[in-house]
């Protein structure tokens, strides 16, 4: 079978390795990968810019969706022929985050997606709905959980609502669609008038271009009466921080889940204190929230945004894609 290795950091370093198709093990999965995502994560883990002690070489990529080719002994939830999805943070099926969790994360330091066939934990696989392709299916593990963790989990936005999300990448486009689902309003921000165009025939009320409003806040506080967003998808990071805290409504929550601004820098927290806000770090959700998710995704009928499709051979060029800004929604490799 085919895989992607890095054996040091580089985009250039990436490259296709063959191996023997590897074998479930007790309480294992093979799944034959038919599409996976890319999020800025997995451009960050190639570079060595997300862990530069990384053990290398390693498998990239850590969201997907394939067939299940064997199951291993004991394995009871899925058979052989069942159509999946993976669950990012592996060993975090329910109930709250512990520590332990982050060590079991997919596209390092668990098992990469960006290969013929992988093997996972069955804890680490979910259906997937109905209604939707290996390309659509492939988005949801990262992107859509993190916005649905961001405005349900957490942020438990109600009906009539304001969100605010930053830029419009996978996790903001999700955001727009969701919250529009679920009865909220919506504000988009972009440096691109185009790309809030298309937000907004996603369905969010108002779209920002931060360039031509660099305080945007402004703008949030006079679209809601002056109230701001209840709850705010903060995607950016550390150059954002302060602008979102001034955009959020006394009480409201941020939703921390990005960093591609920075993640050390100087923040205001007068907004922080004198509002009472909740800033919440978001590392994707549990298993359990994602299938809470997977069947409003097909209650609801929301198709995923899919800026390009690119072919197994051509990942380093989807990266390229995904590092240039130029996309809107996500980017998907086929294999």
């Amino acid at each position: 079978m085919r895989q992607y290795q890095f054996a040091s950091f580089g985009l250039d370093q990436l490259k296709i390795t063959e191996s023997e198709p590897p074998a479930p093990g007790p309480g294992e999965v093979a799944i034959d990968v038919r599409a996976f995502s890319l999020n800025y994560r997995d451009l960050l883990v190639v570079k060595g810019l997300y862990n530069p002690r990384l053990a290398l070489p390693a498998v990239p990529v850590s969201d997907g969706a394939g067939v299940v080719a064997s199951v291993g002994k004991g394995v009871t939830d899925v058979r052989e022929g069942d159509r999946v999805m993976t669950q990012f943070v592996a060993d975090w099926t329910d109930g709250p985050f512990e520590a332990r969790h982050a060590g079991s994360t997919l596209g390092t330091p668990g098992p990469g997606l960006a290969a013929e066939r992988v093997v996972l934990p069955e804890r680490a696989v979910v259906p997937m709905p109905d209604g939707y392709d290996f390309a659509q299916a492939s988005t949801f593990p990262i992107a859509a959980l993190t916005a649905w963790s961001v405005l349900v989990t957490e942020g438990k936005i109600q009906e009539g609502q304001w969100a605010l999300t930053l830029g419009t990448g996978g996790v903001s486009v999700f955001a727009v669609q969701l919250a529009k689902a679920l009865g909220a309003k919506v504000i988009i921000t972009s440096s691109s008038d185009d790309k809030l165009a298309r937000a907004q025939s996603l369905g969010a009320d108002h779209g920002i271009n931060y360039n031509d409003n660099p305080r945007w806040d402004k703008a949030v506080l006079e679209i809601t009466g002056g109230r701001g967003a209840d709850v705010v998808v903060e995607t950016a990071g550390i150059a954002t921080m302060t602008t979102s805290m001034k955009a959020t409504a006394a009480g409201g929550l941020i939703g921390v889940l990005g960093g591609v601004t920075g993640l050390s820098g100087e923040v205001q927290i007068a907004p922080l204190v004198m509002k009472r806000l909740r800033v919440v770090g978001v590392l994707v959700d549990s298993r359990a929230h994602f299938e809470e998710l997977s069947a409003f995704l097909a209650e609801h009928s929301i198709e995923p945004v899919i800026d390009r499709k690119f072919r197994f051979d051509e990942l380093p060029a989807a990266l390229q894609h995904l590092e240039s800004g130029g996309h809107f929604g996500k980017i998907v490799v086929e294999i």
